[in-house]
């Protein structure tokens, strides 16, 4: 187990172009699991291939248990890897696949054996270990790929989207065993994922990446329920929070014909963005203060569904409806935002103002 920074941290490929990691700064604890999310080309796997070693840091540095590992070789910073393609050998069964970087590291036949065993007992592969990859599901190889990296017992895991290949019921359940053995084992985990909501689930911490900059990095319930700005706001959440840009008239800003005050230091502003989850909206009757818009889409779930469609003026909205509450595509709706839900952001530098 160790503790992780990125200090500055900062990757290069192109001297022309912006950063594909520019300036990274994290703190990561002992025993946490921390998660890298964000759109493609973010710089999420970047920076977690520059702690692992396989890509340079071009400026800042990167510690392990405050040891700089910034120049050190992969095969020296005690750092296992998990690919999202498996990169098991087909040749081999899982047992040699598992014990493969113990064989090459010298260790014992027996020992090797044994930390094999244990490893398979806790991600229940002992009835597999005789059995080559081609003979295993997706779900299988991916335990399979988890258990080389556990036998290694190494200070820190990082972990590049090694759930994606495997379909969506599949990616549930994993990910939860995931959380689980992490957990257990109780290893300093960096995972990289694009899904925010595997994100969510699973991290500790969640850090936002957008064109190689941190946005913020919190608990996944304070990314949910403060994010700093209006990136975060629309990439958390699923479905997304409503971002609308609205008019202020006399200190209140106006959506449709409700009223929100405007912040303070927002004060003198023509517009502002506001910002509402879908659970923060409420439809109302038509001769109550709100906004309408078309439904073009519903969204059923069982116990909840979800509506989508568009304002009058072209803005997108989603709301989540109760059973007790049915509509359908086509039907036009009236809505009111509940204002202690409300978050407001500056049109200009998308920062969240209180």
């Amino acid at each position: 187990m160790a503790t992780v920074r990125f200090a500055g941290a900062t990757r290069r490929f192109d001297t022309s172009s912006a950063p594909a990691v520019d300036s990274l700064d994290i703190d990561i604890a002992d025993g946490e699991f921390l998660v890298l999310v964000g759109p493609s080309g973010c710089g999420k796997s970047t920076s977690l291939r520059m702690l692992a070693g396989l890509e340079p840091v071009d400026e800042g540095t990167i510690y392990i248990d405050d040891e700089d590992m910034t120049r050190v070789a992969p095969r020296d910073r005690d750092v296992a890897m998990v690919f999202q393609n498996y990169a098991l050998y087909p040749t081999m069964t899982v047992a040699q696949n598992m014990g493969f970087a113990l064989r090459n590291a010298g260790v014992s036949r027996a020992d090797t054996r044994k930390q094999v065993e244990e490893a398979a007992r806790i991600l229940q592969l002992e009835d597999l270990l005789g059995r080559k990859p081609s003979q295993l599901s997706g779900g299988q190889r991916q335990r399979v790929a988890m258990g080389r990296a556990i036998v290694r017992r190494p200070k820190v895991f990082c972990m590049d989207e090694p759930l994606s290949n495997l379909d969506a019921k599949l990616r549930v359940s994993t990910r939860g065993e995931i959380a689980g053995l992490q957990r257990r084992l109780g290893v300093t985990t960096v995972y990289v994922t694009h899904d925010q909501v595997e994100a969510m689930t699973m991290g500790t911490r969640v850090a936002v990446l957008k064109g190689g900059v941190l946005q913020q990095i919190a608990a996944p319930r304070e990314l949910y329920d403060r994010p700093v700005n209006a990136f975060v706001a629309g990439f958390i959440g699923t479905p997304a929070m409503n971002l609308v840009e609205v008019p202020v008239d006399g200190g209140r800003a106006m959506v449709g014909t409700a009223g929100v005050d405007v912040p303070a230091s927002l004060d003198g502003r023509d517009r502002i963005l506001l910002g509402a989850r879908p659970e923060a909206l409420r439809v109302v009757g038509e001769s109550e203060p709100g906004m309408e818009f078309v439904v073009d889409l519903v969204e059923e779930l069982g116990a909840e569904s979800f509506a989508y469609g568009s304002t009058e003026s072209g803005e997108r909205l989603a709301i989540r409806l109760d059973r007790a509450h049915s509509t359908a595509v086509g039907e036009r709706l009236r809505v009111r935002h509940l204002d202690s839900e409300v978050h407001a952001f500056d049109t200009e530098t998308g920062l969240r103002v209180d």
